[in-house]
């Protein structure tokens, strides 16, 4: 495997299932669809970042860390999973978490007490003037802080997504399948940058589409390029992907980020209906929404055959509760 020399610690249930869903292709009158169900990850509920931090914690340690630091929103799938993966490996986790704290404690942030992070707002402040202070704070007590980025979207969790190709990869020749392309939703760039920086490598030839959450396309292009050539010259590979390659989406941002919309609203419905699959409001659903717009303006083909790359996220839906309930 590509990744077999970088620093790995073992937090997910690998390989996640490669599951069809023929009654939701029904449904749309589209293309075959297939589900990589990384919502199935194991770690703290699951999600697409344990595959991240098993390279990204990987390195931590590698360096002498004890404690994990990082950066999310309130409701931020990849603080809840790293503090999982700082409880399953002894570290200390701090999490920085931007705005004022909210009234309830629920979904993701409740998941971060239990597990037993260091919560902290960066209120008027922005996360990274926070996150600064914290690690400044801590090698002053003599401790050893390691900052995770947001999403571990960098080129020492990127690899993460490297080794997913090849998991994948070896699923999809089994099945004896060939996708034409694998949608997923992007917005810190790195779970993308992984794949494309692998399927260069590797000549893996589906499209790798990107449905933007909370950036432009140029934006998306650029940030997965850049992570992804720097993924490859960690690989000790060529650095050769441009932005002109990198596939992105940038026509479903709805009102912005975490604001739950019609489009994830009827997205989370159809997968939950018609295959039993539950989406998140943030990132898989206005994915979902955005692939389901695609199939029904007939830019996504109907003889195509569509792999959605589930990235978890499923216990921010308790935050949500009043919205999805509510009648449009």
């Amino acid at each position: 495997m590509l990744t077999d020399k970088l620093p790995r610690v073992r937090l997910a249930h690998l390989p996640t299932p490669l599951q069809e869903m023929p009654r939701l292709a029904r449904a749309l009158g589209g293309p075959r669809l297939f589900v990589k169900r990384d919502d199935q990850t194991g770690l703290a509920t699951g999600g697409n970042k344990a595959r991240k931090l098993e390279f990204s914690v990987g390195e931590a340690l590698r360096g002498g860390a004890d404690t994990l630091v990082t950066l999310g929103a309130v409701q931020s799938n990849h603080a809840r999973q790293t503090a999982a993966a700082a409880a399953l490996c002894g570290l200390r986790c701090i999490l920085v978490l931007r705005g004022q704290a909210p009234s309830a404690v629920t979904g993701n942030l409740l998941l971060d007490h239990l597990l037993g992070a260091q919560v902290l707002f960066s209120g008027t402040r922005t996360r990274e003037e926070v996150a600064e202070q914290v690690l400044a704070d801590e090698r002053a007590a003599g401790r050893r802080p390691y900052l995770v980025p947001v999403g571990a979207s960098d080129e020492f969790g990127a690899p993460g997504f490297v080794a997913a190709i090849e998991e994948v990869g070896a699923q999809l020749e089994a099945e004896g399948l060939r996708p034409d392309r694998i949608v997923l939703a992007t917005s810190s760039f790195g779970t993308q940058a992984g794949m494309c920086a692998a399927a260069k490598a590797l000549r893996f030839e589906a499209q790798i589409a990107g449905i933007a959450i909370d950036g432009t396309q140029a934006e998306v292009q650029a940030g997965v390029a850049d992570i992804g050539n720097r993924t490859l010259r960690r690989l000790g590979l060529e650095p050769s992907l441009t932005p002109r390659e990198v596939v992105a989406y940038d026509g479903y941002l709805g009102a912005g980020y975490a604001v739950l919309g019609e489009p994830e609203k009827e997205a989370i419905s159809l997968a939950a209906r018609y295959e039993g699959i539950l989406l998140d409001p943030v990132y898989t659903g206005r994915a979902m929404a955005g692939l389901v717009d695609l199939i029904r303006k007939r830019e996504v083909g109907k003889d195509e055959t569509i792999l959605f790359w589930h990235t978890g996220g499923s216990a921010a839906l308790h935050a949500y509760a009043d919205e999805l309930l509510a009648r449009p």
